[in-house]
């Protein structure tokens, strides 16, 4: 599993970022986790509203920070 947290470092980003790694421990998945802050890689994304989560190059949440149990849902699915 490929996961990207898109943005550009801020607190937000950072939050987002704990949030993907605590869920990907307590599911116990084989994950890589990059956090991209390149604005340019992100809108060839289409994303336009950070931070951003992405799994498998699907763009599943953005503008908002996950809790950790909304990251736990998605990444089941």
């Amino acid at each position: 599993m490929n996961l990207k947290i898109l943005g550009s470092g801020c607190a937000n980003c950072n939050a987002l970022e704990a949030h993907v790694k605590e869920a990907v421990a307590e599911l116990e998945l084989e994950a890589t986790i990059d956090h991209v802050t390149d604005f340019a890689k992100i809108a060839a994304m289409g994303v336009m509203r950070t931070p951003a989560l992405v799994v498998d190059n699907k763009v599943v949440s953005m503008g908002r920070v996950l809790s950790k149990d909304e990251v736990v849902k998605l990444l089941k699915k």
